[in-house]
């Protein structure tokens, strides 16, 4: 496993970019798509119909964009079988590791953002009303299912690495880290990578 310091063995073509809900992985695979001219598949969009329903056709859709050439998207629903179609497929996975008080507050600002301005998201969703932040389940309150699956990528890493060998994996521990590793990797290739407009907070 590598860390943001050590150089990856070779330009990537196809990315899977792993963290607990709220890690930012959406941000960073837009941006790693613009570094090495790859398709950002925003796998949400994929997965969520209107009304938040799964889309029957999710699946196909996975395994039609995995089997092309390029492309980066979020490591997530590997419970509904996406693992056994990314995770062959992919050469680099970006594990956005980061302390819990930086993933809570990100998550807390994206939700109350999205909740108050009514965002439109995937298929016409819009983010659920604040008040469902207090509930018990983690199938409806965000914040509990980020912290019941805090451990989830610890756990899975070790195994994916050791299943599929040809994987490289970068592990990012904070966002500062992966700022760095982005102007490393930016440097290497030969482009400007600039960083997005509104800059993390976190310290």
């Amino acid at each position: 496993m590598l860390s943001a310091d050590d150089p990856l063995p070779r330009v990537p073509r196809r990315v899977l970019v792993a963290g607990v809900t709220g890690s930012g992985k959406t941000t960073l695979a837009g941006r790693v798509a613009r570094l090495w001219g790859l398709r950002h598949v925003e796998i949400d969009a994929l997965f969520h119909g209107p009304e938040w329903t799964p889309r029957p056709e999710f699946l196909d859709d996975v395994r039609a964009f995995a089997s092309e050439d390029r492309w980066v998207t979020e490591w997530q629903y590997t419970s509904k079988g996406t693992d056994d179609i990314l995770t062959p497929r992919a050469d680099l996975a970006i594990w956005l590791d980061y302390p819990y008080h930086v993933v809570r507050s990100r998550l807390l600002r994206r939700t109350i953002g999205r909740s108050i301005l009514r965002t439109r998201l995937w298929n016409g969703n819009v983010e659920k009303p604040i008040w469902k932040m207090f509930r018990r389940s983690p199938e409806e309150n965000l914040l509990a299912w980020q912290t019941a699956t805090l451990g989830k990528w610890a756990e899975r890493m070790p195994v994916a690495a050791a299943e599929f060998p040809h994987l490289t994996i970068v592990r990012l521990r904070h966002p500062r880290e992966a700022e760095r590793w982005l102007r490393a990797q930016a440097e290497a290739s030969g482009v400007s990578m600039a960083p997005p407009k509104r800059r993390s907070r976190e310290r």
